[in-house]
């Protein structure tokens, strides 16, 4: 499979990106490959943030994974930091080929470096074996979550 590489995305990597969020049904409906401006923009804001990291999962010069980390300092839990992890994708290619495993054992260990107490994300109620990925990886479904459309 040939080593794999996970490093902080640049600008050459947002096409890649953006495509792999487009890759499904729902990432077909709200992402926009062919205006990459906004997404660049993005990128700069991440890449300005020290608590964002912005990853790609690069093998054989090809990027094939990403996800971003949050590190967030609170109040609650005693004055816990946690982490949130956001945006995994897995180009079609690479499914089930553990490098999914890999980036979020990755990111479980950036944040116990980084002191976090708790790693958090959501996943799309109609993401069945996203669900079952992350629980088999050690995550708990222990919360109901909401959002609101602005």
């Amino acid at each position: 499979m040939g080593d794999l590489e996970i490093r902080a995305a640049v600008a050459d990597d947002v096409p890649a990106i953006v495509a792999m969020l487009a890759d499904d049904p729902l990432g077909a409906q709200r992402e926009s490959p062919e205006d990459l401006a906004p997404y660049l923009s993005a990128l700069e804001r991440l890449s300005a943030d020290p608590n964002q990291r912005l990853v790609v999962a690069v093998r054989e010069g090809r990027v094939v994974g990403t996800l971003q980390l949050t590190i967030v300092p609170g109040l609650s839990r005693r004055g816990a930091t946690r982490s949130i992890v956001e945006g995994v994708r897995i180009h079609a290619d690479e499914r089930g080929s553990g490098l999914g495993t890999e980036l979020i054992e990755w990111a479980i260990e950036v944040s116990r470096g980084q002191g976090c107490q708790l790693v958090q994300l959501t996943s799309d109620k109609t993401r069945a074996d996203a669900h079952r990925f992350y629980e088999r990886l050690g995550f708990t479904a222990s919360h109901t979550g909401f959002k609101l459309q602005l």
